[in-house]
């Protein structure tokens, strides 16, 4: 089809951002200008630097829903989106949009709503197993809803249009690395054949409790005697804390606050212990990386236990509870990486839950909503 513009507000965290990058770099590539609406926080400025020549990049202050609702915080909360919306309103009269995708949160709600008053095509994609409050409403707003999960188009009223699509992967992750050449990129020797390499990640903007049980666990993980290594991204906090605490447990470790490349630690990774945001364990099928999944406790409706759910249902994955303890979090890693043939087989079922091009799908759905 004949080039477009099409926005994509995908703001707020990685779950939505990166998602909504790899959308926006597909329809780039088939020659469409794309606007980026991202939030004002750290996460979206770091993933966007340098990127201002691909899209026109836009800050949209945050909105979020209070909790809980019927507090004082709602009038504030409505301001907000009005602010929001009539912002995203001036810009999309300037840019005019043929369509708009929103990849969830309230981040996305002004940029739909906006699109609505323009009367120009929206879209919401939910990768989570269940929708959240942002898109349930999103969803009633929009012209069809895309799914990351079959499980979840049942959340969505009867009369809404859903497409299972899977969720996006970013450009930077699909191209193939050599588990060799990622390993020296850490620092790590290819030829010491014995050693397993350990991911650890709680998201794009790190997990305190993935961190404190960890280094909880360190003492165990040492005394096993095994050659361990570790890739650790510890969000902005715990950097220094996570750092010490490998040091002085002697165990070798790459710590870093964000990492720019995860290409470079899925490939060098053995397995994972991460949270079961559907952004990662999107990354991590892709990648066939076997994990222990530690759900955030507090995500809306459990959300992130749901999506560890079918993972580990299809054998990909082992549930591992922030409450557990320490010492059960070691023993379970320490377990499967004695058991090559059970690791295999967890890659195998990991790698099957991957989506066969989320990113062209979800694009494909863009352009037939413009041109329908």
């Amino acid at each position: 089809m004949s080039a477009r513009r099409i926005a994509i507000a995908c703001g707020g965290t990685g779950g939505h951002l990166f998602p909504g990058l790899a959308v926006a770099e597909v329809l780039r590539e088939r020659g469409h200008e794309v606007m980026v609406l991202v939030s004002e926080k750290q996460i979206d400025a770091v993933a966007t630097a340098g990127r201002e020549k691909e899209f026109r990049i836009e800050t949209l202050p945050s909105v979020g829903l209070p909790s809980p609702l019927l507090s004082a915080k709602l009038p504030g909360f409505f301001l907000g989106l009005w602010r929001a919306t009539r912002r995203c309103r001036a810009m999309f009269r300037d840019f005019q949009p043929a369509a708009v995708l929103g990849m969830g949160g309230f981040t996305s709600t002004p940029p739909i709503l906006a699109a609505r008053g323009l009367r120009r095509p929206s879209l919401v994609h939910e990768s989570n197993a269940i929708p959240g409050k942002a898109n349930r409403l999103n969803a009633r707003l929009a012209s069809a809803v895309l799914v990351g999960f079959a499980d979840c188009a049942r959340h969505f009223r009867r009369r809404t249009r859903v497409e299972v699509t899977g969720t996006p992967v970013r450009a930077s992750l699909r191209a193939p690395v050599d588990h060799a050449e990622a390993l020296r990129a850490w620092g790590f020797d290819p030829a010491d054949a014995g050693a397993r390499t350990i991911l650890v990640m709680g998201g794009s903007q790190g997990a305190r409790g993935i961190n404190q049980a960890v280094i909880g666990s360190l003492g165990r993980f040492a005394a096993a005697g095994r050659p361990l290594r570790f890739i650790h991204q510890t969000g902005p906090n715990d950097e220094t804390t996570v750092r010490d605490a490998y040091a002085a447990a002697g165990l070798r470790a790459q710590v870093s606050a964000f990492v720019r490349e995860m290409q470079l630690a899925y490939a060098a990774a053995d397995f994972a212990v991460a949270r079961a945001g559907a952004a990662s364990l999107t990354e991590l099928s892709h990648f066939g990386l076997p994990a222990a999944l530690v759900p955030y406790p507090h995500a809306a409706e459990d959300h992130q236990t749901r999506n560890a759910e079918i993972f580990a249902r299809a054998g990909a994955a082992v549930l591992a509870p922030e409450g557990g303890t320490a010492g059960s979090l070691a023993e379970t890693t320490l377990g499967l990486l004695s058991d090559p043939a059970k690791l295999a087989a967890m890659s195998a079922a990991t790698r099957a839950l991957a989506p066969a091009d989320a990113a062209a799908l979800v694009a494909d759905v863009v352009e037939r909503s413009i041109s329908s």
